[in-house]
């Protein structure tokens, strides 16, 4: 069974939703089950660069909301084991180039750790993942050679491949993540409970099985 998971770098439901999926995997067992990450710019106006995070959630969110816009993610982040530090995070990045470590991420055998590294990185270090240099260190903790991670990011590789990939997310009708699309035919939105997660998986994978033993 493939798993594609649709999300954002710096999407903090993307984050809890993660920590579920690693729950889900766990009591699962991931017998079967093919784990890809997709990338999905919520945001992909935002400069290279970035732009200062406070200016930016005021803008978007107003200065009233963008002060207590974090209180329930929090909670919710706390119950899966994640310390959100949004007071930390001083910069909002543009996240075409988090994603295409990600997608290098997955023919070195790491993605998952790294897409657990960025996460981390950004909404409990407050690191700017835009930053080539906090990039090509998240790639050498994943256990990546971050010198070629370095020479990579200063190209253009992979970005039309990266930027195409959210372009079909969209056009599959993909508007909020993570998004779990299993097999190419089924979508399921938002931070989905961990038991959520197996119940589909298991029901997916006996369909998968029958089907298999029919065609025998």
């Amino acid at each position: 069974m493939q798993l594609d998971v649709v999300s954002d770098t710096v999407c903090p439901w993307c984050y809890i939703g993660k920590k579920r999926l690693d729950e889900a995997l766990t009591m699962q067992g991931g017998d079967g089950i093919t784990l890809v990450w997709r990338p999905f710019q919520l945001d992909a106006s935002i400069p290279e660069g970035g732009v200062d995070r406070k200016s930016y959630m005021e803008k978007k969110f107003g200065a009233e909301k963008a002060r207590t816009v974090g209180n329930t993610i929090r909670e919710f982040g706390e119950a899966v084991g994640i310390d959100f530090r949004f007071d930390k995070i001083e910069r909002s990045p543009n996240t075409l180039d988090s994603h295409r470590l990600i997608r290098w991420a997955g023919t070195a055998g790491c993605q998952n750790e790294m897409v657990d590294i960025l996460f981390r990185r950004y909404f409990e270090d407050g690191e700017d993942i835009g930053s080539h240099d906090i990039l090509a260190d998240a790639a050498a903790e994943a256990g990546m050679d971050a010198d070629i991670v370095r020479d990579l990011l200063l190209k253009d590789a992979d970005k039309a491949l990266v930027r195409r990939e959210d372009t079909l997310a969209r056009e599959m009708g993909i508007s909020g993540v993570p998004s779990f699309v299993i097999n190419s035919k089924w979508v399921m939105v938002g931070a989905q409970e961990p038991e959520t997660l197996v119940r589909m998986f298991n029901k997916l994978l006996a369909r998968e099985a029958e089907e298999t033993a029919a065609a025998q």
